[in-house]
């Protein structure tokens, strides 16, 4: 049995749709579905139960779930904008923790979602390696915290289960599924919306040196399923990206074309963000190669002409 944490969310939900082609639906899906516009991404999905998270953490301390032969967990605080600390830590630390600990007791790995966050501002680049990390912010701290936490427990007395353990580092994800994050939707969605709308998508003025390494959903979802598959014993924290830096003006710009609808048009930088903007991702991918994952990753054109088919007509 497959524990799935985050299933209703957006790359949880993808994961879910994953697994599924690929004949699994041996999986118990946990979720807080207290915003129920997350049940449309599990419609029609195959799964063997549904746990709220509060019902999970009743099953780990009762030990009554059944036997897992793996766990991937992308579930806890996705606002990376969260200014609570306190919440960030419990959401992302303490119950990643948890995760860990459930993983040794059944011997099975263990796949969880960190962040590209952790690097900061990226002026000391993008390798998976302290030297790099510089976290700015509760979220990023809470995602890092974890990394820290597990290589303290590699080069420790107390050690790592001897299972594998797999931190992957999101960079911008965008894709089917992530409609129900509103304003923390990706800007490729709120381009869509807006050309849903009638209208041209928006971006920033100087947008066109503003360059992120985005990241289509389904490389994401793939990426997991690799390190799901039998893995050595050991911690490895990989970058998830598409390794490309491309500007929100390129990804716009995909969006009116793949819609036919009109061109972007700038709106003035939002005061509140200067000098708190990510001005340049980019995965360094050397590490995801290195373990072992070959295959492509998908260009923005491509990526947003599968997303546009995904979510119909948006004229």
């Amino acid at each position: 049995m497959i524990l799935l944490t985050g299933g209703a969310g957006f790359i949880g939900s993808n994961i879910l749709a994953a697994l599924n082609d690929r004949g699994h639906d041996d999986i118990i899906v946990v979720d807080d579905l207290t915003d129920g516009s997350k049940c449309r991404n599990l419609a029609g999905r195959g799964f063997a139960d549904y746990l709220d998270v509060a019902e999970l953490i009743d099953a780990i301390h009762s030990d009554k779930l059944p036997r897992l032969s793996a766990i991937c967990h992308q579930g806890g605080c996705v606002n990376s904008m969260i200014a609570d600390g306190r919440a960030a830590m419990s959401d992302n630390y303490g119950f990643s923790k948890t995760m860990l600990r459930l993983a040794g007791r059944h011997r099975c790995p263990l796949v969880y979602a960190s962040s590209a966050s952790v690097y900061g501002d990226g002026r000391n680049g993008f390798r998976e390696s302290p030297e790099c990390e510089r976290p700015l912010a509760p979220y990023a701290f809470s995602k890092w915290a974890f990394d820290q936490h597990l290589r303290w427990l590699e080069r420790s007395t107390f050690g790592l289960p001897a299972v594998s353990v797999t931190g992957l580092r999101y960079f911008n994800v965008y894709g089917p599924g992530e409609e129900h994050k509103g304003p923390m939707a990706s800007v490729a969605w709120q381009c869509f919306a807006a050309l849903k709308r009638g209208e041209s998508p928006r971006v920033f003025a100087g947008s066109d040196s503003i360059r992120r390494d985005f990241v289509y959903v389904a490389d994401v979802a793939a990426v997991n399923l690799h390190f799901l598959d039998a893995q050595p014993p050991g911690l490895r924290i990989v970058n998830v990206g598409s390794g490309a830096a491309r500007s929100f003006l390129e990804l716009a710009s995909c969006a009116s074309t793949v819609a036919d609808g009109p061109a972007p048009v700038t709106v003035p930088f939002p005061e509140h963000l200067r000098g708190q903007y990510q001005r340049h991702t980019c995965a360094d991918l050397r590490g995801l190669r290195a373990a072992g994952y070959a295959e492509p990753m998908t260009s923005i054109e491509d990526g947003m002409a599968s997303y546009h088919a995904s979510l119909g007509d948006t004229r």
